[in-house]
């Protein structure tokens, strides 16, 4: 097999340029889809394309793909990346890493090609999904559902944020609205880092995600009175927040019952009319209940609906579901993990099978090819906050195995 050498000095320099666009002075980012931060690290990405010599497309839902296409238009397409958008004041490495990963490892692959030791019977494309985080908009995982088609482009483009701003309006806002049909893949492969402390607390660097719990997540509402918080007797009160709190505690014990395979958390609450005198009216929860074993979800959604009545009883209140979202526990490519597993031995790299709590845009990815995500440690199994952190030595080694996995299928892929 031949196989590309990783430029590890362009990985760390690309690292430090995304994380410069929408910088913050702790050293994380702060660019949540499709505002004007994710615009900045949007224009960076496509002028790295230009300067890579990679052509660029920009679907209607706003992925990006930066594609070389070397082997002809009747080639089949291996694809990398992942997403360049980010928690409200979140970190650099989580989803940054996979799109610097792909880069870097398209520099090294474009050069063997060019110096002829490496002859492609594959295309590739590096991707930049829009919204996997689901912070501003929701759900999660936006671009890469409409691109697999299990949600419907004119869905995504009503979905809106707090303010009330549809992704269809935030997506023209920051020039973004594509008009592209990107390639359809034969494998895709993601760069993560782990978010979580397993890789660390065993001493190693790497590992492929081998399966990818599944999630519930429920928007619900809890409906009382509004009144004042001065006169209003405690036995007339119908506090809506009251309900919520009920249930928030119901979702920890949960836990108890179902331990190591169930999560759950409350993540965002919005209150109304949200003034410190006058009695909570109207909470809405943003309710999430993950596990990697399906009949695990079932038991948790039937759980959650006795909670919320008896929660909504217990504070005199209303309760209803807003919204449902299911996604499916499952496991990655066998075929792709072990290809992750041969470039690791090649690199002598030792690693270990994991299991991914966290989505990927690659766990929908899988619902059209081949679909596997890599992780490499993270320092503290710290995510989502301005503090995450990898190191250079484990970023590179995961680049490393990326370029060996993509050169392989490059080199070895048909029609």
């Amino acid at each position: 097999m031949t196989t590309a050498t990783i430029d590890e000095a362009l990985l760390a320099l690309l690292m430090e340029e995304q994380a410069s666009a929408a910088g913050t002075p702790d050293g994380g980012v702060d660019r949540p889809a499709l505002t004007e931060g994710d615009r900045i690290a949007r224009d960076w990405l496509r002028a790295k394309f230009d300067e890579m010599g990679m052509h660029t497309l920009v679907d209607p839902i706003g992925n990006m793909f930066g594609c070389l296409d070397w082997a002809g238009a009747d080639a089949p397409w291996i694809m990398t990346g992942s997403h360049l958008d980010s928690q409200p004041k979140g970190g650099r490495f989580d989803g940054a890493y996979g799109v610097v990963a792909g880069l870097a490892g398209a520099a090294a692959l474009r050069e063997a090609v060019r110096t002829g030791s490496l002859v492609p019977r594959a295309n590739l494309a590096v991707c930049n999904w829009t919204n996997e985080e689901g912070a501003r908009f929701q759900p999660s995982l936006i671009g890469s559902s409409v691109y697999v088609g299990s949600m419907a482009l004119a869905e995504a483009m009503a979905v809106r944020d707090g303010e009330g701003i549809s992704v269809g309006a935030a997506l023209d806002a920051i020039g973004y609205r594509g008009r592209d049909v990107p390639p359809r893949p034969a494998a895709y492969v993601e760069m993560h880092v782990e978010c979580a402390p397993e890789l660390e607390q065993e001493d190693l660097q790497a590992g492929p995600f081998t399966r990818y719990w599944g999630a519930t997540k429920i928007r619900a509402r809890f409906t009382g009175l509004q009144a004042h918080t001065g006169p209003t007797p405690m036995e007339r009160r119908r506090d809506a927040l009251l309900g919520a709190s009920y249930l928030i505690a119901d979702l920890r014990e949960m836990c108890c019952a179902a331990a190591d395979t169930l999560y759950t958390s409350v993540g965002r609450i919005e209150t109304h009319p949200n003034s410190p005198n006058s009695i909570v009216s109207e909470a809405t929860l943003w309710i999430e209940l993950r596990s990697p074993v399906q009949n695990v979800l079932t038991w948790a959604e039937e759980e959650f609906l006795r909670a919320l009545a008896l929660s909504a009883t217990r504070a005199d209140v209303a309760g209803h579901v807003l919204h449902t979202e299911r996604r499916k526990a499952g496991v990655f490519d066998a075929g792709l993990c072990q290809k992750v597993e041969e470039a690791m031995a090649a690199e002598g790299i030792i690693g270990k099978h994991l299991s991914t709590i966290a989505a990927h845009d690659a766990i929908r990815l899988a619902e059209i090819c081949p679909s596997i995500v890599v992780a490499v440690r993270s320092i503290g199994g710290i995510c989502h906050n301005a503090v995450e952190y990898s190191r250079p030595e484990d970023l590179a080694a995961g680049a490393r195995v990326l370029v060996r996995v993509l050169s392989d299928m490059i080199e070895r892929t048909e029609a």
